[in-house]
């Protein structure tokens, strides 16, 4: 009822401290760290490597299959075979798998080739154990 309170609980009340902004900013604080909290990046690890400079820019195989990543339509080709989009390519290296795997993979990008195009490429040849490539630089 609102009015004048009982004597006996008046008291009371008036011992009990007031929580009410005590968990306002235990709430602000709860928000500010879940907003501020570091996100996990994913990442995919990519063993380069460690060579001369030399050795790079030479090809000595000749069992080599090449991989080229094209900037704008067709995206991707292989072996000069060009296809317009990745699952279309995906399929076909799928279809290439054991081929894929016994020879020397070269990696071929160009320039403006995002780097959204060479991680699905490098996640295929992991998810699909082909660890022999190179990819090809070009000298400044």
């Amino acid at each position: 009822m609102i009015g004048r309170p009982d004597a006996a609980n008046a008291g009371w009340r008036s011992l009990a401290p007031d929580i009410t902004p005590l968990l306002d900013i235990i709430f602000i604080v709860l928000v500010f760290l879940l907003l501020t909290a570091n996100i996990p990046l994913q990442s995919l690890e990519v063993d380069l490597p460690k060579t001369d400079s030399k050795s790079l820019s030479s090809i000595q195989d000749t069992k080599s299959m090449t991989i080229n990543m094209l900037a704008g339509t067709p995206a991707w080709a292989l072996q000069g075979e060009q296809y317009d989009d990745w699952q279309q390519f995906k399929a076909v290296l799928e279809n290439q798998l054991e081929a894929l795997k016994e020879t020397d993979l070269i990696l071929a990008s160009d320039k403006d080739v995002t780097v959204d195009s060479m991680l699905k490429l490098l996640a295929f040849l992991q998810e699909h154990h082909i660890n022999t490539t190179q990819i090809l630089m070009e000298d400044d």
